[in-house]
């Protein structure tokens, strides 16, 4: 069966023109959406693609009607692949998996667009590499301050309070007074 997927971004378009260019094209039915092409996870695409069976074509007059983004196309191209259907773009010809030269072209793109994602993945590592060499810290801010850090840890050794005690004076759990020592005697000098 051919499936059409229609989809609108505000309310004041119509989905008319789009419902009868998938109509002529042969879609048996078709699936309307108005929702900003942004928004990832949309009702009607959704179920469009639960309903796809294998030998199933899902069809869209515009490739922007189904994705905002290379990425977000590759996902939905990969989860009707996953289902064993296919996909043709009526404005987008070489979009069209039912034929060699689509899958060859739509290959091509998921091999840049993975070719991308290692190139940010480096980038982003390199990036966080000088910060490190900078002395900036990484990850979450500590839920203490250094005083308190200090602090806790002295009455940590001082061994006259449980670790959930002292974790409830400073509103953290136990484990985290109990990394204290571990983590931040060295650094802040306390002796152990």
């Amino acid at each position: 069966m051919i499936y059409g997927y229609a989809r609108v971004s505000t309310d004041g378009q119509s989905v008319a023109a789009q419902v009868a260019a998938l109509r002529a094209a042969g879609a048996g039915q078709v699936f309307r959406e108005v929702a900003s092409g942004a928004k990832t996870d949309r009702a009607q695409l959704r179920k469009v693609l639960a309903a796809l069976d294998e030998g199933d074509v899902l069809m869209v007059t515009q490739l922007d009607r189904l994705a905002r983004s290379t990425r977000d196309l590759l996902n939905t191209l990969a989860a009707i692949t996953g289902r064993k259907a296919g996909f043709r773009s009526l404005g987008d010809t070489w979009a069209d998996t039912t034929t060699a030269h689509g899958r060859l072209m739509l290959t091509v793109l998921g091999g840049l667009a993975e070719f991308e994602r290692d190139l940010i993945r480096t980038r982003t590592s390199e990036g966080r590499a000088r910060a490190v060499e900078r002395g900036q810290r990484m990850g979450r801010p500590p839920k203490l301050t250094p005083h308190q850090q200090r602090e806790a840890i002295r009455r940590r050794e001082a061994c006259k309070e449980s670790l959930t005690e002292i974790g409830r004076s400073y509103n953290v759990s136990a484990a985290t007074i109990s990394r204290l020592a571990d983590t931040f005697t060295a650094r802040l000098g306390v002796p152990r």
